[in-house]
Protein backbone atom coordinates (compact mmCIF):
# COMPACT_ATOMS: atom_id res chain seq x y z
CA UNK A 1 0.00 0.00 0.00
CA UNK A 2 1.33 3.49 -0.81
CA UNK A 3 2.54 4.81 2.56
CA UNK A 4 3.90 8.29 1.91
CA UNK A 5 4.36 10.60 -0.61
CA UNK A 6 6.69 13.68 -0.94
CA UNK A 7 6.03 16.47 -3.83
CA UNK A 8 8.32 19.18 -4.13
CA UNK A 9 8.23 22.21 -6.95
CA UNK A 10 5.53 20.03 -8.82
CA UNK A 11 3.24 22.23 -11.14
CA UNK A 12 2.37 24.88 -8.71
CA UNK A 13 3.54 23.13 -5.85
CA UNK A 14 6.12 24.01 -3.48
CA UNK A 15 6.43 21.41 -0.84
CA UNK A 16 3.81 18.47 0.02
CA UNK A 17 4.40 15.76 2.65
CA UNK A 18 1.49 13.16 2.66
CA UNK A 19 1.30 10.48 5.08
CA UNK A 20 -1.44 7.25 4.10
CA UNK A 21 -3.89 4.86 6.11
CA UNK A 22 -5.02 2.26 5.15
CA UNK A 23 -8.89 1.44 4.49
CA UNK A 24 -10.43 4.21 2.42
CA UNK A 25 -9.13 7.79 2.07
CA UNK A 26 -11.75 10.65 0.78
CA UNK A 27 -9.78 14.23 -0.96
CA UNK A 28 -12.68 17.00 -0.66
CA UNK A 29 -12.18 20.47 -0.73
CA UNK A 30 -13.29 23.59 -3.03
CA UNK A 31 -12.74 23.80 -6.93
CA UNK A 32 -9.42 24.72 -7.78
CA UNK A 33 -7.62 23.45 -4.25
CA UNK A 34 -5.41 21.14 -5.79
CA UNK A 35 -7.60 18.27 -4.67
CA UNK A 36 -6.04 16.11 -7.55
CA UNK A 37 -2.32 17.84 -7.32
CA UNK A 38 -1.39 14.60 -5.39
CA UNK A 39 -3.10 11.53 -8.58
CA UNK A 40 -0.98 13.79 -11.16
CA UNK A 41 2.15 13.37 -8.91
CA UNK A 42 1.73 9.99 -8.82
CA UNK A 43 0.86 9.35 -12.70
CA UNK A 44 4.43 11.28 -13.21
CA UNK A 45 6.15 9.06 -10.56
CA UNK A 46 4.86 5.74 -12.56
CA UNK A 47 5.67 6.62 -15.77
CA UNK A 48 3.96 8.98 -17.70
CA UNK A 49 4.94 11.72 -20.16
CA UNK A 50 7.15 14.56 -18.85
CA UNK A 51 8.07 18.13 -19.88
CA UNK A 52 9.49 21.29 -18.44
CA UNK A 53 5.67 22.51 -18.04
CA UNK A 54 5.86 20.33 -14.76
CA UNK A 55 8.50 22.20 -13.12
CA UNK A 56 7.39 24.78 -10.69
CA UNK A 57 8.17 28.79 -12.25
CA UNK A 58 11.49 29.13 -10.95
CA UNK A 59 12.62 26.31 -9.33
CA UNK A 60 15.62 24.13 -10.91
CA UNK A 61 13.88 20.69 -10.99
CA UNK A 62 10.15 18.81 -9.72
CA UNK A 63 11.17 16.08 -7.71
CA UNK A 64 8.12 13.20 -6.41
CA UNK A 65 8.99 10.74 -4.12
CA UNK A 66 6.13 7.52 -3.03
CA UNK A 67 6.73 5.30 -0.58
CA UNK A 68 5.38 2.15 -0.58
CA UNK A 69 4.79 -1.33 1.87
CA UNK A 70 5.28 -4.18 -0.23
CA UNK A 71 5.51 -6.98 2.58
CA UNK A 72 2.19 -8.40 1.25
CA UNK A 73 2.51 -7.78 -2.31
CA UNK A 74 5.00 -10.61 -3.39
CA UNK A 75 3.98 -10.16 -7.23
CA UNK A 76 5.78 -6.72 -7.02
CA UNK A 77 8.36 -8.41 -4.64
CA UNK A 78 9.26 -10.88 -7.62
CA UNK A 79 9.37 -8.62 -9.70
CA UNK A 80 11.77 -6.85 -8.48
CA UNK A 81 13.71 -9.21 -7.32
CA UNK A 82 13.79 -10.41 -11.29
CA UNK A 83 15.12 -6.62 -11.98
CA UNK A 84 18.00 -6.73 -9.07
CA UNK A 85 16.00 -3.74 -7.38
CA UNK A 86 14.34 -5.60 -4.40
CA UNK A 87 15.53 -3.98 -0.66
CA UNK A 88 13.47 -5.12 2.15
CA UNK A 89 10.09 -4.75 2.44
CA UNK A 90 9.75 -1.52 1.58
CA UNK A 91 9.77 0.30 -2.32
CA UNK A 92 10.20 3.60 -2.58
CA UNK A 93 9.74 5.03 -6.16
CA UNK A 94 11.09 8.48 -7.79
CA UNK A 95 10.80 10.93 -10.23
CA UNK A 96 12.81 13.80 -11.45
CA UNK A 97 12.41 16.85 -14.17
CA UNK A 98 14.77 19.42 -14.70
CA UNK A 99 13.50 22.60 -15.68
CA UNK A 100 15.00 21.88 -19.39
CA UNK A 101 12.09 19.03 -19.53
CA UNK A 102 15.00 15.79 -18.98
CA UNK A 103 13.21 13.38 -16.49
CA UNK A 104 15.48 10.76 -14.58
CA UNK A 105 13.23 7.99 -12.38
CA UNK A 106 14.46 5.79 -9.83
CA UNK A 107 13.44 2.58 -8.06
CA UNK A 108 15.05 1.94 -4.36
CA UNK A 109 17.70 4.33 -5.76
CA UNK A 110 18.53 2.92 -8.71
CA UNK A 111 18.22 4.92 -11.82
CA UNK A 112 15.82 3.12 -14.56
CA UNK A 113 13.69 4.18 -18.04
CA UNK A 114 10.15 5.18 -17.59
CA UNK A 115 9.32 2.11 -19.09
CA UNK A 116 10.10 0.48 -15.83
CA UNK A 117 8.37 2.60 -13.79
CA UNK A 118 5.08 2.15 -15.76
CA UNK A 119 5.67 -2.04 -15.12
CA UNK A 120 6.76 -1.41 -11.59
CA UNK A 121 3.52 0.35 -11.47
CA UNK A 122 0.48 -2.14 -12.54
CA UNK A 123 1.63 -4.24 -9.26
CA UNK A 124 1.73 -0.77 -7.15
CA UNK A 125 -1.36 0.98 -7.85
CA UNK A 126 -4.26 1.76 -10.37
CA UNK A 127 -5.46 5.28 -10.94
CA UNK A 128 -9.38 5.56 -12.32
CA UNK A 129 -10.18 8.96 -13.78
CA UNK A 130 -13.35 10.25 -14.43
CA UNK A 131 -13.47 8.62 -18.00
CA UNK A 132 -11.92 5.42 -16.49
CA UNK A 133 -15.69 4.47 -17.03
CA UNK A 134 -15.35 4.28 -20.78
CA UNK A 135 -12.90 1.08 -21.13
CA UNK A 136 -16.26 -0.56 -20.03
CA UNK A 137 -17.25 -0.08 -23.85
CA UNK A 138 -14.34 -1.93 -25.37
CA UNK A 139 -14.54 -6.17 -26.00
CA UNK A 140 -11.28 -6.57 -25.20
CA UNK A 141 -11.71 -4.81 -21.32
CA UNK A 142 -14.93 -6.73 -20.59
CA UNK A 143 -12.88 -10.06 -21.36
CA UNK A 144 -10.35 -9.32 -19.03
CA UNK A 145 -12.51 -8.38 -16.56
CA UNK A 146 -14.22 -12.13 -17.18
CA UNK A 147 -11.43 -13.49 -16.63
CA UNK A 148 -10.19 -11.64 -13.75
CA UNK A 149 -13.70 -13.19 -12.14
CA UNK A 150 -12.97 -16.43 -13.13
CA UNK A 151 -9.85 -16.74 -11.53
CA UNK A 152 -8.00 -19.62 -13.76
CA UNK A 153 -5.22 -18.31 -15.42
CA UNK A 154 -3.79 -20.76 -15.72
CA UNK A 155 -6.53 -21.79 -18.77
CA UNK A 156 -5.75 -18.59 -20.57
CA UNK A 157 -2.19 -19.23 -20.28
CA UNK A 158 -2.94 -22.76 -22.00
CA UNK A 159 -5.10 -21.25 -24.68
CA UNK A 160 -2.71 -18.54 -25.29
CA UNK A 161 0.62 -21.44 -25.74
CA UNK A 162 -1.62 -23.70 -27.93
CA UNK A 163 -2.28 -20.83 -30.39
CA UNK A 164 1.02 -19.39 -30.49
CA UNK A 165 2.74 -23.13 -31.40
CA UNK A 166 -0.49 -23.53 -34.01
CA UNK A 167 -0.05 -19.96 -35.70
CA UNK A 168 3.37 -20.81 -35.93
CA UNK A 169 3.01 -24.24 -37.26
CA UNK A 170 0.74 -22.47 -40.20
CA UNK A 171 2.84 -19.59 -40.72
CA UNK A 172 6.05 -22.45 -41.45
CA UNK A 173 3.44 -24.29 -43.89
CA UNK A 174 2.72 -21.15 -45.81
CA UNK A 175 6.04 -19.86 -45.91
CA UNK A 176 6.88 -23.52 -47.79
CA UNK A 177 3.89 -24.08 -49.56
CA UNK A 178 4.33 -20.66 -50.72
CA UNK A 179 7.76 -21.53 -52.39
CA UNK A 180 6.84 -25.06 -53.21
CA UNK A 181 6.51 -23.81 -57.34
CA UNK A 182 9.99 -22.30 -57.12
CA UNK A 183 11.31 -24.94 -55.39
CA UNK A 184 10.53 -27.94 -57.60
CA UNK A 185 12.12 -25.81 -60.20
CA UNK A 186 14.97 -25.39 -58.48
CA UNK A 187 15.02 -28.89 -57.34
CA UNK A 188 15.00 -30.37 -61.47
CA UNK A 189 18.04 -28.25 -61.44
CA UNK A 190 19.79 -29.96 -59.21
CA UNK A 191 18.55 -33.57 -59.74
CA UNK A 192 20.56 -32.92 -63.00
CA UNK A 193 23.98 -31.36 -61.74
CA UNK A 194 24.01 -33.74 -58.68
CA UNK A 195 23.83 -36.86 -61.06
CA UNK A 196 26.08 -35.61 -63.74
CA UNK A 197 28.63 -34.85 -60.89
CA UNK A 198 27.67 -38.06 -59.20
CA UNK A 199 28.50 -39.93 -62.31
CA UNK A 200 31.64 -37.74 -62.53
CA UNK A 201 32.55 -38.17 -59.05
CA UNK A 202 35.83 -35.35 -58.40
CA UNK A 203 37.91 -36.15 -55.67
CA UNK A 204 39.65 -33.84 -53.52
CA UNK A 205 43.61 -33.17 -55.06
CA UNK A 206 42.49 -35.32 -57.83
CA UNK A 207 43.30 -32.71 -60.92
CA UNK A 208 46.76 -31.84 -59.69
CA UNK A 209 47.53 -35.82 -59.24
CA UNK A 210 46.40 -36.29 -63.24
CA UNK A 211 47.95 -33.40 -64.68
CA UNK A 212 51.32 -34.87 -62.97
CA UNK A 213 50.77 -38.76 -64.45
CA UNK A 214 49.47 -37.07 -67.79
CA UNK A 215 52.80 -34.56 -67.98
CA UNK A 216 55.11 -38.16 -67.21
CA UNK A 217 52.88 -40.60 -69.65
CA UNK A 218 53.16 -38.10 -72.37
CA UNK A 219 57.14 -37.72 -72.28
CA UNK A 220 57.67 -42.04 -71.12
CA UNK A 221 59.55 -42.26 -74.04
CA UNK A 222 61.76 -39.11 -73.34
CA UNK A 223 62.06 -40.13 -69.87
CA UNK A 224 63.20 -43.43 -70.43
CA UNK A 225 65.51 -43.20 -73.41
CA UNK A 226 67.77 -40.09 -71.37
CA UNK A 227 67.70 -41.43 -67.99
CA UNK A 228 69.53 -44.95 -69.83
CA UNK A 229 71.88 -42.22 -71.46
CA UNK A 230 72.35 -40.46 -67.64
CA UNK A 231 73.23 -44.14 -66.57
CA UNK A 232 75.59 -44.84 -69.27
CA UNK A 233 77.72 -41.80 -68.88
CA UNK A 234 77.45 -42.09 -65.22
CA UNK A 235 78.45 -45.55 -64.71
CA UNK A 236 77.24 -48.37 -66.98
CA UNK A 237 79.25 -47.12 -70.02
CA UNK A 238 81.87 -49.29 -71.91
CA UNK A 239 83.98 -46.36 -72.40
CA UNK A 240 85.13 -43.96 -69.97
CA UNK A 241 82.52 -43.06 -67.33
CA UNK A 242 82.30 -40.33 -65.04
CA UNK A 243 82.42 -43.05 -62.33
CA UNK A 244 85.71 -44.41 -63.84
CA UNK A 245 87.20 -41.18 -64.16
CA UNK A 246 86.37 -40.09 -60.50
CA UNK A 247 87.92 -43.32 -59.23
CA UNK A 248 90.73 -43.14 -61.46
CA UNK A 249 91.33 -39.61 -59.61
CA UNK A 250 90.65 -41.03 -56.23
CA UNK A 251 93.43 -43.35 -56.46
CA UNK A 252 96.46 -40.54 -57.65
CA UNK A 253 95.41 -38.25 -54.76
CA UNK A 254 95.62 -41.13 -52.12
CA UNK A 255 98.94 -41.42 -53.37
CA UNK A 256 99.75 -37.99 -53.29
CA UNK A 257 98.32 -37.88 -49.52
CA UNK A 258 101.14 -39.95 -48.49
CA UNK A 259 103.31 -36.90 -49.96
CA UNK A 260 101.41 -33.89 -48.44
CA UNK A 261 98.53 -34.80 -46.01
CA UNK A 262 97.03 -31.75 -46.52
CA UNK A 263 95.50 -33.05 -48.96
CA UNK A 264 93.28 -35.74 -46.68
CA UNK A 265 90.34 -33.67 -47.44
CA UNK A 266 90.10 -33.72 -51.04
CA UNK A 267 90.75 -37.36 -51.16
CA UNK A 268 87.37 -37.54 -48.82
CA UNK A 269 85.29 -35.45 -50.95
CA UNK A 270 86.43 -37.53 -53.86
CA UNK A 271 85.43 -40.70 -51.99
CA UNK A 272 81.86 -39.12 -51.02
CA UNK A 273 81.61 -38.23 -54.59
CA UNK A 274 82.15 -41.91 -55.58
CA UNK A 275 79.75 -42.60 -53.40
CA UNK A 276 77.07 -40.27 -54.60
CA UNK A 277 77.69 -41.01 -57.85
CA UNK A 278 77.20 -44.99 -57.52
CA UNK A 279 73.95 -43.94 -55.77
CA UNK A 280 72.45 -41.54 -58.08
CA UNK A 281 73.35 -44.46 -61.03
CA UNK A 282 71.24 -47.58 -58.96
CA UNK A 283 68.40 -44.83 -58.68
CA UNK A 284 68.57 -43.97 -62.28
CA UNK A 285 68.66 -47.69 -63.03
CA UNK A 286 65.23 -48.30 -60.94
CA UNK A 287 63.62 -45.05 -62.44
CA UNK A 288 64.63 -46.36 -65.38
CA UNK A 289 63.36 -50.10 -65.10
CA UNK A 290 59.45 -48.18 -63.72
CA UNK A 291 59.33 -45.89 -66.72
CA UNK A 292 55.74 -47.24 -68.40
CA UNK A 293 54.48 -46.60 -71.99
CA UNK A 294 50.74 -46.96 -71.59
CA UNK A 295 49.01 -45.35 -74.09
CA UNK A 296 45.60 -46.43 -72.74
CA UNK A 297 46.19 -44.61 -69.20
CA UNK A 298 47.27 -41.63 -71.35
CA UNK A 299 44.32 -41.43 -73.16
CA UNK A 300 41.94 -42.08 -70.39
CA UNK A 301 43.41 -39.27 -68.51
CA UNK A 302 43.28 -36.99 -71.41
CA UNK A 303 39.51 -37.69 -71.00
CA UNK A 304 39.32 -37.15 -67.48
CA UNK A 305 40.88 -33.74 -67.63
CA UNK A 306 38.67 -32.74 -70.52
CA UNK A 307 35.75 -33.51 -68.95
CA UNK A 308 36.91 -31.90 -65.56
CA UNK A 309 37.66 -28.75 -67.71
CA UNK A 310 34.44 -28.92 -69.70
CA UNK A 311 32.62 -29.35 -65.43
CA UNK A 312 34.75 -26.30 -64.33
CA UNK A 313 33.65 -24.05 -67.13
CA UNK A 314 30.01 -24.92 -67.08
CA UNK A 315 30.25 -24.18 -63.25
CA UNK A 316 32.16 -21.49 -63.22
CA UNK A 317 34.36 -22.32 -60.63
CA UNK A 318 37.91 -23.21 -60.65
CA UNK A 319 39.57 -26.85 -61.46
CA UNK A 320 40.32 -26.85 -57.39
CA UNK A 321 36.86 -26.03 -56.79
CA UNK A 322 34.78 -28.51 -58.40
CA UNK A 323 35.10 -31.32 -56.08
CA UNK A 324 33.55 -28.72 -52.98
CA UNK A 325 30.78 -27.43 -55.41
CA UNK A 326 29.85 -31.11 -55.48
CA UNK A 327 29.32 -31.44 -51.79
CA UNK A 328 27.43 -27.93 -52.19
CA UNK A 329 24.88 -29.26 -54.49
CA UNK A 330 24.10 -32.40 -52.78
CA UNK A 331 23.89 -30.47 -49.60
CA UNK A 332 21.09 -28.19 -51.12
CA UNK A 333 19.24 -30.92 -53.07
CA UNK A 334 19.04 -32.81 -49.95
CA UNK A 335 17.22 -29.61 -48.09
CA UNK A 336 15.28 -29.03 -51.08
CA UNK A 337 14.58 -32.69 -50.38
CA UNK A 338 14.19 -32.35 -46.54
CA UNK A 339 11.24 -29.47 -47.04
CA UNK A 340 8.71 -31.80 -49.09
CA UNK A 341 9.36 -34.00 -45.90
CA UNK A 342 8.51 -31.04 -43.71
CA UNK A 343 5.47 -30.51 -45.29
CA UNK A 344 4.08 -33.67 -44.89
CA UNK A 345 5.05 -33.46 -41.11
CA UNK A 346 3.99 -30.04 -40.67
CA UNK A 347 0.47 -31.03 -42.38
CA UNK A 348 0.16 -33.23 -39.84
CA UNK A 349 0.97 -31.32 -36.71
CA UNK A 350 -0.98 -28.55 -37.75
CA UNK A 351 -3.57 -30.38 -37.36
CA UNK A 352 -2.73 -32.40 -33.79
CA UNK A 353 -2.38 -27.86 -32.81
CA UNK A 354 -5.63 -27.08 -34.02
CA UNK A 355 -6.89 -29.78 -31.74
CA UNK A 356 -5.04 -29.05 -28.63
CA UNK A 357 -5.93 -25.58 -29.29
CA UNK A 358 -9.63 -26.23 -29.30
CA UNK A 359 -9.88 -28.29 -26.62
CA UNK A 360 -7.95 -25.75 -24.59
CA UNK A 361 -10.58 -22.85 -25.65
CA UNK A 362 -13.08 -25.07 -24.93
CA UNK A 363 -12.09 -25.48 -21.36
CA UNK A 364 -11.63 -21.80 -20.92
CA UNK A 365 -15.10 -21.25 -22.72
CA UNK A 366 -16.11 -23.67 -19.95
CA UNK A 367 -15.16 -21.50 -17.11
CA UNK A 368 -15.89 -18.20 -18.62
CA UNK A 369 -19.68 -19.12 -19.35
CA UNK A 370 -19.61 -19.58 -15.54
CA UNK A 371 -18.19 -17.14 -14.62
CA UNK A 372 -20.40 -14.77 -17.01
CA UNK A 373 -23.25 -15.77 -15.21
CA UNK A 374 -22.91 -15.51 -11.66
CA UNK A 375 -20.89 -11.92 -12.24
CA UNK A 376 -23.62 -10.82 -14.09
CA UNK A 377 -26.15 -11.77 -11.02
CA UNK A 378 -23.57 -9.83 -8.69
CA UNK A 379 -23.44 -7.12 -11.51
CA UNK A 380 -27.47 -6.86 -11.56
CA UNK A 381 -27.53 -6.88 -7.74
CA UNK A 382 -25.32 -4.14 -6.68
CA UNK A 383 -26.86 -1.48 -9.97
CA UNK A 384 -29.72 -1.86 -7.65
CA UNK A 385 -27.62 -0.51 -4.77
CA UNK A 386 -27.06 2.42 -6.67
CA UNK A 387 -30.37 3.38 -8.04
CA UNK A 388 -30.92 1.15 -10.84
CA UNK A 389 -33.59 -0.90 -9.26
CA UNK A 390 -35.21 -2.04 -12.70
CA UNK A 391 -32.01 -2.83 -14.16
CA UNK A 392 -30.51 -6.00 -15.54
CA UNK A 393 -27.47 -6.96 -16.58
CA UNK A 394 -26.03 -10.45 -18.44
CA UNK A 395 -22.96 -11.07 -20.06
CA UNK A 396 -23.32 -12.93 -23.15
CA UNK A 397 -20.38 -15.34 -24.34
CA UNK A 398 -20.20 -16.34 -27.74
CA UNK A 399 -17.83 -19.46 -29.34
CA UNK A 400 -16.66 -18.33 -32.52
CA UNK A 401 -15.52 -20.13 -35.24
CA UNK A 402 -11.72 -21.44 -35.70
CA UNK A 403 -11.26 -18.49 -38.61
CA UNK A 404 -11.83 -16.21 -35.63
CA UNK A 405 -9.56 -17.78 -33.65
CA UNK A 406 -7.20 -15.71 -31.04
CA UNK A 407 -4.93 -16.07 -28.56
CA UNK A 408 -7.62 -15.48 -25.74
CA UNK A 409 -9.67 -18.47 -27.12
CA UNK A 410 -12.63 -18.75 -29.79
CA UNK A 411 -14.86 -16.30 -27.07
CA UNK A 412 -16.62 -12.98 -28.17
CA UNK A 413 -17.48 -11.55 -24.80
CA UNK A 414 -20.24 -9.00 -24.78
CA UNK A 415 -22.01 -6.95 -21.45
CA UNK A 416 -25.63 -6.33 -22.32
CA UNK A 417 -27.60 -4.49 -20.18
CA UNK A 418 -31.16 -3.17 -19.64
CA UNK A 419 -31.84 -0.15 -17.83
CA UNK A 420 -35.69 0.02 -18.07
CA UNK A 421 -38.26 -1.94 -17.41
CA UNK A 422 -39.67 -3.80 -20.68
CA UNK A 423 -36.58 -3.08 -22.49
CA UNK A 424 -34.41 -5.74 -23.97
CA UNK A 425 -31.11 -6.42 -22.84
CA UNK A 426 -28.34 -4.89 -25.34
CA UNK A 427 -25.04 -4.30 -26.03
CA UNK A 428 -23.53 -1.77 -22.85
CA UNK A 429 -22.08 0.25 -25.05
CA UNK A 430 -25.51 1.44 -27.38
CA UNK A 431 -27.93 1.93 -24.27
CA UNK A 432 -26.00 2.80 -21.03
CA UNK A 433 -25.70 7.13 -20.31
CA UNK A 434 -22.10 8.32 -18.34
CA UNK A 435 -23.50 8.08 -15.25
CA UNK A 436 -24.78 4.40 -15.81
CA UNK A 437 -21.43 3.42 -16.78
CA UNK A 438 -19.91 5.15 -14.11
CA UNK A 439 -21.96 3.36 -11.41
CA UNK A 440 -21.40 -0.22 -13.14
CA UNK A 441 -18.03 -0.05 -13.53
CA UNK A 442 -17.61 1.20 -9.68
CA UNK A 443 -20.52 -2.26 -9.13
CA UNK A 444 -17.87 -4.63 -10.56
CA UNK A 445 -14.69 -3.07 -9.32
CA UNK A 446 -16.37 -3.85 -5.62
CA UNK A 447 -17.14 -7.63 -7.10
CA UNK A 448 -13.25 -8.16 -8.32
CA UNK A 449 -11.81 -6.64 -5.10
CA UNK A 450 -10.84 -10.46 -3.99
CA UNK A 451 -8.98 -11.06 -7.45
CA UNK A 452 -7.47 -7.24 -7.73
CA UNK A 453 -3.75 -7.75 -7.14
CA UNK A 454 -3.35 -3.92 -7.40
CA UNK A 455 -3.20 -3.01 -3.16
CA UNK A 456 -4.03 0.69 -4.06
CA UNK A 457 -6.90 1.71 -5.95
CA UNK A 458 -6.76 6.02 -6.65
CA UNK A 459 -10.61 7.29 -8.02
CA UNK A 460 -10.48 10.61 -9.18
CA UNK A 461 -14.15 12.32 -9.24
CA UNK A 462 -15.54 8.93 -10.98
CA UNK A 463 -18.81 10.32 -8.93
CA UNK A 464 -19.46 13.17 -11.16
CA UNK A 465 -23.15 13.43 -12.49
CA UNK A 466 -24.30 11.53 -9.32
CA UNK A 467 -26.32 12.74 -6.89
CA UNK A 468 -29.17 11.64 -3.86
CA UNK A 469 -29.38 8.14 -3.23
CA UNK A 470 -26.97 6.71 -5.88
CA UNK A 471 -23.84 9.15 -4.67
CA UNK A 472 -24.83 7.01 -0.78
CA UNK A 473 -24.40 3.78 -2.67
CA UNK A 474 -21.49 4.38 -4.65
CA UNK A 475 -20.02 5.71 -0.70
CA UNK A 476 -21.41 2.40 0.67
CA UNK A 477 -19.68 0.54 -2.53
CA UNK A 478 -16.18 2.20 -1.97
CA UNK A 479 -16.23 1.95 1.92
CA UNK A 480 -16.88 -1.67 1.37
CA UNK A 481 -14.15 -1.84 -1.37
CA UNK A 482 -11.96 -0.09 0.99
CA UNK A 483 -12.18 -3.16 3.34
CA UNK A 484 -9.72 -5.38 1.56
CA UNK A 485 -7.85 -2.64 -0.59
CA UNK A 486 -6.87 0.68 -0.38
CA UNK A 487 -8.63 3.17 -1.11
CA UNK A 488 -7.50 6.80 -2.60
CA UNK A 489 -11.20 8.91 -3.41
CA UNK A 490 -11.57 12.66 -4.85
CA UNK A 491 -14.77 13.43 -4.38
CA UNK A 492 -16.86 16.62 -4.26
CA UNK A 493 -20.30 14.30 -2.87
CA UNK A 494 -20.85 14.41 1.01
CA UNK A 495 -22.45 11.12 0.53
CA UNK A 496 -19.17 9.55 -1.05
CA UNK A 497 -16.78 11.52 1.12
CA UNK A 498 -18.66 10.61 4.93
CA UNK A 499 -17.96 6.84 3.99
CA UNK A 500 -14.29 6.99 4.14
CA UNK A 501 -12.58 5.80 6.99
CA UNK A 502 -10.29 9.00 7.02
CA UNK A 503 -10.97 12.77 5.33
CA UNK A 504 -8.62 14.78 4.34
CA UNK A 505 -9.37 18.47 3.53
CA UNK A 506 -7.12 20.59 0.73
CA UNK A 507 -7.91 24.71 1.14
CA UNK A 508 -6.20 27.12 -0.67
CA UNK A 509 -4.90 30.71 0.92
CA UNK A 510 -2.88 33.90 -0.36
CA UNK A 511 -0.91 36.68 1.83
CA UNK A 512 -0.89 38.90 -1.27
CA UNK A 513 2.18 37.69 -2.19
CA UNK A 514 1.99 34.06 -2.17
CA UNK A 515 -0.67 31.35 -2.28
CA UNK A 516 -0.42 28.10 -0.71
CA UNK A 517 -2.41 25.29 0.21
CA UNK A 518 -2.61 23.03 2.94
CA UNK A 519 -3.91 19.50 3.50
CA UNK A 520 -4.87 18.45 6.51
CA UNK A 521 -6.74 15.49 8.02
CA UNK A 522 -10.02 16.68 9.58
CA UNK A 523 -10.95 15.59 13.21
CA UNK A 524 -14.65 14.47 13.63
CA UNK A 525 -16.10 17.63 14.45
CA UNK A 526 -14.32 19.38 11.38
CA UNK A 527 -15.62 16.40 9.01
CA UNK A 528 -19.11 17.32 10.41
CA UNK A 529 -18.30 21.47 9.41
CA UNK A 530 -16.79 19.75 5.81
CA UNK A 531 -20.08 17.55 4.97
CA UNK A 532 -22.30 20.58 5.68
CA UNK A 533 -20.21 22.70 3.98
CA UNK A 534 -20.59 19.79 0.91
CA UNK A 535 -24.33 19.77 1.36
CA UNK A 536 -25.52 23.21 2.06
CA UNK A 537 -22.40 25.16 0.27
CA UNK A 538 -20.95 28.43 2.30
CA UNK A 539 -24.47 28.84 4.21
CA UNK A 540 -24.16 26.21 6.92
CA UNK A 541 -27.60 25.88 8.33
CA UNK A 542 -28.54 23.97 11.45
CA UNK A 543 -29.98 21.25 9.41
CA UNK A 544 -27.24 20.88 6.97
CA UNK A 545 -25.10 20.61 10.32
CA UNK A 546 -27.89 17.67 11.17
CA UNK A 547 -27.94 15.97 7.88
CA UNK A 548 -24.00 16.18 7.65
CA UNK A 549 -24.09 14.16 12.01
CA UNK A 550 -26.30 11.84 10.15
CA UNK A 551 -23.84 10.64 7.53
CA UNK A 552 -21.25 10.14 9.98
CA UNK A 553 -23.44 8.13 12.32
CA UNK A 554 -21.57 4.89 11.50
CA UNK A 555 -17.75 5.09 13.78
CA UNK A 556 -15.07 6.00 11.81
CA UNK A 557 -11.99 5.76 13.58
CA UNK A 558 -9.42 8.68 14.38
CA UNK A 559 -5.68 8.80 13.01
CA UNK A 560 -3.06 9.85 15.13
CA UNK A 561 -2.10 13.16 13.78
CA UNK A 562 -2.85 15.58 10.70
CA UNK A 563 -0.64 15.93 7.56
CA UNK A 564 0.08 19.27 6.44
CA UNK A 565 1.89 20.55 3.63
CA UNK A 566 2.58 24.51 1.68
CA UNK A 567 2.37 25.12 -2.00
CA UNK A 568 3.56 28.26 -3.29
Amino acid sequence: MLCHLHISNFAIVRALEIDWASGMSTITGETGAGKSIAIDALSLCFGERADASVVRPGADKADVVATFDISKLSAAKDWLQQQDLLMGNECIVRRVVSAEGRSRGYINGVQVPAQQLKLLGQYLLAIHGQHAHQLLQKADYQRQLVDAFTAQPELLQQTKQSYRYWQQLQQEYAELQQSQQQRDAQRQLLEYQVAELDQFAPQAEEFSQLETEHSRLSHGNTLLSQSQQCLQQLYDGDEQTIYRALSQVSQQVEQLVQLDPALADVQQMLNDALMQTEEASRELRRYADKVELDPERLQWIDERLGLWLNLSRKHQVSYEGLPALHEQLSQQLAELTHCDSRLSELALGITQAEKIYQAAAANLTAARTQAAAELGALISANMHELSMANARFAINIQSQSLAQASANGLDLVSFDVSTNPGQPLQALSKVASGGELSRISLAIQVILADKITTPTLIFDEVDVGISGPVAAGVGRLLRQLGQSTQIICVTHLPQVASQGHQQLFVEKYTDGQATETRMRQLTDEERIQEIARLLAGENISANALANARELLCAPIPKQSQDTEFSVS
